[in-house]
């Protein structure tokens, strides 16, 4: 069966530079309209009220452009129940992402790049909600169990900062599991938990994402992740198809490396184009960064 072709776009600009374009082109290649969410960046800590007010205005708008395309009026109770059912779907979400504290880690943290297809695409829906309860339960499970779906030794705990190199996911996560590197933390993930409690606070959340936030805040997310997931060291995909996210990576790894006392590393690669990643390169910077972990790992048992 076919997949049904769009009669319109709605894109946002807190993302990757390269999804804008995506959507561009499918408007004019299709011939429908395109709807832009302009998110602001934020260079305070937390979202101030002029920001809050610009996006909000901007939704307005364009519940006036949908309901010209549509020709239905919009539904302010039906809204409420989905905003429901997406706070039960994302508090569920940051559940189950929240048991890599443990040690060792209930799941393979490559888990979480499948699993959250239905954060991000069907997060008003009863069944995703469900879904990530039961994950969490699994997880749960594995913790009282001894058990994980990390298939091997967990030898060493992992920040993956950016998004992941789809184009070469398996080779990335095979090298990491055959090496026993398990990735625990990540901000990319937990980014799809929206919670909030109005429509205010829900445009508050949308200016909160990693693309949109002060380089201050940025730094203390991570560093709070490496805090509660208790790493060995960081990887770093700077990812050519992301500048926003990627732009400030390089500052990122000194200060981590820096404030937090774990080694790190950066690899080229891409979410997207697959011409931007090198295996060789990925794999020499994962063995360095192993070696390094290793050594700490030595050190820490002759002074204990």
């Amino acid at each position: 069966m076919p997949m049904p072709q769009p009669d319109f776009v709605l894109c946002c600009n807190n993302i990757c530079n390269c999804m804008i374009k995506w959507y561009e082109n499918l408007a004019k290649e299709k011939n429908i309209p395109l709807i832009l969410i302009d998110v602001p960046y934020n260079d305070d800590y937390t979202a101030q009220e002029d920001r809050v007010k610009y996006l909000k205005g901007q939704f307005d708008y364009a519940i006036k452009q949908l309901e010209e395309i549509c020709g239905k009026k919009w539904d302010q109770k039906k809204f409420e129940e989905i905003m429901e059912i997406s706070q039960r779907t994302g508090r569920a979400w940051l559940d189950a992402t929240s048991y890599s504290k443990y040690t060792p880690s209930p799941f393979s943290g490559f888990d979480l790049f499948n699993h959250m297809a239905a954060a991000v695409c069907a997060r008003g829906r009863v069944k995703s909600a469900i879904a990530f309860e039961k994950l969490a339960k699994e997880y749960a499970q594995n913790v009282e169990e001894g058990k994980s779906t990390f298939r091997g030794e967990e030898k060493y705990r992992v920040l993956f900062e950016g998004i992941a190199c789809w184009p070469h996911l398996r080779h990335t996560f095979t090298k990491l599991r055959d090496s026993g590197v398990n990735v625990v933390g990540t901000v990319y993930a937990d980014a799809f938990g929206y919670i909030y409690g109005n429509t205010n606070e829900l445009m508050k959340a949308y200016c909160g994402t990693p693309n949109a936030i002060s380089y201050e805040k940025a730094l203390d997310m991570r560093l709070k992740v490496i805090e509660n997931t208790n790493v060995d060291g960081a990887i770093i995909h700077i990812n050519r198809s992301c500048k926003m996210w990627s732009g400030f990576m390089y500052e990122m790894e000194r200060d981590i490396h820096k404030i937090a006392g774990i080694p790190t590393v950066s690899f080229d690669g891409d979410q997207a184009d697959p011409r931007n990643f090198v295996p060789a390169q990925f794999d020499t910077r994962i063995e360095g960064l192993i070696e390094v972990m290793e050594a700490n790992k030595e050190k820490e048992n002759k002074e204990a």
